[in-house]
């Protein structure tokens, strides 16, 4: 028997009026990557996860152009807002991107 995540839960956290429609989104962007336990978390100390999350999610599917610093600092800054969570959830991690830069439209 699996158990299904409350992955608004997890975003709640950091966001209390969290836009439910934007995090269903993301959940769907995210799809089979929430099935495995590894990939449904953030490794902040990972260096190639941070270059994972800033190419793939920030400048693919954002479409940012900013600089590597500057969507580095951004990833960095999410991780800080995240310290207290050992794991830290994909889906949250990508609301907060999102929401950072505008852009939980391309999700509702």
């Amino acid at each position: 028997m699996t158990t299904v995540h409350d992955w608004s839960h997890d975003v709640k956290k950091y966001v209390a009026a969290a836009n439910e429609s934007a995090v269903n989104g993301i959940v769907k962007y995210l799809g089979a990557a929430l099935h495995s336990r590894d990939s449904s978390f953030v490794a902040c100390e990972d260096k190639a996860e941070h270059d994972r999350v800033r190419e793939s999610f920030l400048k693919q599917k954002l479409g940012l152009t900013a600089s590597d610093a500057e969507l580095d600092k951004s990833v960095v800054e999410v991780c800080q807002k995240m310290h207290g969570d050992r794991d830290k959830s994909r889906v949250a991690f990508y609301y907060l991107l999102a929401e950072r830069h505008g852009k939980l439209s391309l999700f509702s």
